[in-house]
């Protein structure tokens, strides 16, 4: 009986796989998406690709909300009043369509990540400083005194960080921009999270501002991009003069060949 029982629960599990694969993937998403802080408000959204009876909300590892919802909603809210430790994590959702046992696959996880103003905000240095030329290596250096700290580099209009390092043995970090451009210009700032705590994040620390500038070209560089450009237009002169002379020969050589062949012809009669 065992092997049949077995294959019985294989048999079940295969087909409940089969249906979760046909129901489309739910989305989640974060609100606010970031910069959240412990004690705010937060909320997460399931939206659901089709009616559904049943919305489920997981924290990977620990615990999970269901909720039962309209069949016309196309995306259920789970909202968090004063934001804890314990809510901090990577969350999933799943849902069950609607008078059926179908269970769809989860979402693609969604990461809350709560700032506590409690830990002190790194420090930051730039080298060079400030205003540097293009294709310059630069160093961003972020230290705190917390040595197992991971720390991650910002920059201002970009909403994730840039670069994500753990410290050396003096709890300091060094972030290498190379060859930068004047698309590399702008303010950054560093955050850290403390060691253990993965989820939760320092604030964001003083600022340090990147000028890149454009490399002026070396002297003599104009004339020497006008000389090249002369070159180029009198080869391509001379190739189109070659060329239209070999095409009169050969059109002349014709000409020469056919009257050649008429007179000929002329005098055989």
């Amino acid at each position: 009986m065992a092997p049949m029982a077995v294959a019985l629960i294989l048999g079940w599990w295969l087909v409940a796989a089969s249906r979760a694969q046909q129901l489309p993937r739910p989305s989640l998403s974060l609100h606010p998406s970031q910069g959240v802080s412990l004690g705010d408000n937060v909320t997460l959204r399931c939206h659901l690709p089709r009616p559904a009876a049943w919305v489920w909300l997981y924290l990977e590892g620990r615990w999970s909300y269901a909720k039962y919802i309209d069949k016309k909603q196309d995306t259920t809210e789970f909202s968090f009043l004063s934001a804890s430790h314990d809510q901090a994590g990577t969350y999933l959702c799943q849902y069950q369509v609607s008078e059926s046992e179908d269970v769809s696959v989860t979402s693609d996880p969604v990461k809350l990540v709560l700032t506590d103003r409690s830990f002190p905000p790194p420090h930051i240095s730039l080298h060079p400083e400030e205003r540097v030329g293009t294709g310059t290596n630069v160093t961003i250096c972020c230290w705190n005194k917390d040595y197992g700290a991971t720390f991650l580099l910002h920059k201002d209009g970009r909403s994730d960080p840039i670069q994500r390092l753990v410290p050396d043995d003096v709890g300091a970090v060094s972030f290498t921009l190379f060859g930068v451009t004047p698309a590399d210009s702008g303010t950054y700032r560093c955050s850290y999270h403390p060691k253990n705590y993965p989820f939760l994040s320092s604030p964001l620390g003083d600022s340090v501002t990147l000028e890149v500038t454009p490399t002026p070209a070396p002297p003599g560089a104009e004339l020497v991009s006008r000389g090249n450009l002369v070159v180029a237009v009198v080869r391509g002169c001379a190739a189109a003069l070659i060329f239209g002379l070999g095409v009169f020969f050969v059109i002349d050589a014709r000409s020469l060949w056919i009257r050649r062949d008429e007179s000929l012809g002329g005098e055989g009669i």
